[in-house]
């Protein structure tokens, strides 16, 4: 029964050091690391909802994107990006990395040709 004691009186200051510190975060900071967030919105040839999850998990690793949200019956991408880590060109070249076309930006073809069938423009299914 006491070490019962012990552990739940060390998980208690634990989880009460953890949030005194994230209390103490200044709101102005916070405030701070949302300000520079931009939008943009790229038309891309995406058709499917393997389409949505491959575009937005590989947005989601290039640097100074915060979010990427496909909607995939119009095939708008919007991603929310930092202007001081990343461009709306950058962000076009990623798109087209992954194997979709971005804008005006053709689809790396290699990449294209990697992507499942139900993925590819061409499928007659779309």
């Amino acid at each position: 029964m006491n070490l019962f004691r012990s552990l739940l009186l060390g998980l208690s200051l634990f989880f009460t050091a953890a949030a005194a510190q994230a209390q103490t975060t200044p709101p102005a900071a916070k405030a701070k690391a949302k300000s520079g967030a931009e939008q943009v919105q790229i038309k891309t040839s995406a058709v499917c909802d393997m389409c949505k999850a491959r575009l937005e998990k590989s947005l989601a690793y290039e640097k100074g994107v915060q979010s990427a949200l496909l909607d995939v019956p119009t095939q708008v991408l919007t991603v929310t990006y930092r202007a001081d880590k990343t461009t709306p060109e950058a962000l076009r070249a990623a798109v087209a990395a992954t194997g979709y076309d971005a804008d005006a930006t053709a689809a790396n073809a290699k990449a294209y040709d990697r992507l499942p069938d139900c993925c590819k423009k061409t499928n007659a299914v779309h």
